[in-house]
């Protein structure tokens, strides 16, 4: 005879195939065990139903080992940027007094991933909003650095020179393109972590490329993910700034590293 649980989780996977959900029985599994009663699984799986991600309706998405909180109207980490934080954590792995910055860090997930991973790294941690920033220090350990920046502008001046290691999604979609992305990202992600800015999406990468030097210690490295389309186009005006560029080529999502060092 079927556990009741089984039961629930089978039910609620069929309302969720019938919505679209083409991850049912997994993301019912979630919804199960995130419910404290059959009255609070109604509501989640309506809100699931309705079109409202996974993650912000139990308030936390897996990324790489970690659990990372999230909540709504924040960008939920994609799972493609796990290889930008494995990077990352090489890069920090590799230096000596490591001191690593997340700028446009929505709730952190590659400074946490760092963090986690590196012991006496510095990790700190800029964006503009309050609401993902509040979230990122759920994700940071005691002692992160969390900052309210615009990019770069907002750090405090301690940081000057100082930084090893700087690893950031900015938004790179063009706005142009906003309208092709998935209905969950469109409606309950603010546009503003995720449009780029200009025609091609690449105005706050090229903010950082522009500012990030004075910033950085000698020999550190800048690693941005970016969409394939982009890439070249980034690295030859960062080069033209002065950086030595290195493209770690796209994987499957259509995304690679722009990896940067000062020259």
């Amino acid at each position: 005879m079927p556990h009741r649980s089984d039961q629930r989780i089978a039910a609620v996977a069929s309302r969720l195939r019938s919505a679209g959900s083409v991850f049912a029985e997994d993301e019912a599994v979630i919804l199960v065990e995130a419910a404290a009663d059959d009255a609070e699984l109604e509501q989640l799986v309506r809100r699931r139903v309705a079109g409202e991600p996974l993650e912000p309706i139990v308030g936390w998405v897996r990324f790489g080992r970690l659990r990372l909180s999230v909540g709504p109207g924040v960008f939920v980490p994609r799972q493609r940027s796990l290889r930008l934080a494995r990077l990352a954590v090489r890069r920090v792995r590799a230096t000596q007094a490591p001191v690593m910055l997340e700028p446009y860090c929505g709730v952190a997930p590659l400074a946490a991933i760092v963090a986690a991973s590196v012991r006496g790294v510095e990790v700190h941690a800029a964006d503009r909003d309050r609401n993902a920033l509040a979230i990122a220090r759920r994700n940071l350990p005691a002692g992160a650095g969390v900052h309210v920046a615009d990019a770069l502008e907002g750090l405090p001046d301690a940081l000057i020179g100082r930084i090893t290691t700087i690893g950031a999604v900015p938004p790179y979609v063009p706005e142009s393109d906003l309208a092709l992305m998935p209905r969950e990202a469109r409606e309950h992600e603010p546009a503003a972590a995720l449009v780029g800015g200009g025609p091609d999406g690449l105005d706050h990468a090229r903010r950082l490329v522009r500012t990030a030097r004075p910033w950085m210690a000698v020999g550190g490295s800048m690693l941005l993910e970016l969409h394939a389309a982009q890439l070249p186009v980034a690295a030859a005006e960062a080069r033209s700034a002065g950086w030595r560029a290195r493209v770690h080529p796209p994987n499957a999502s259509r995304t690679g590293v722009l990896e940067l060092i000062a020259g």
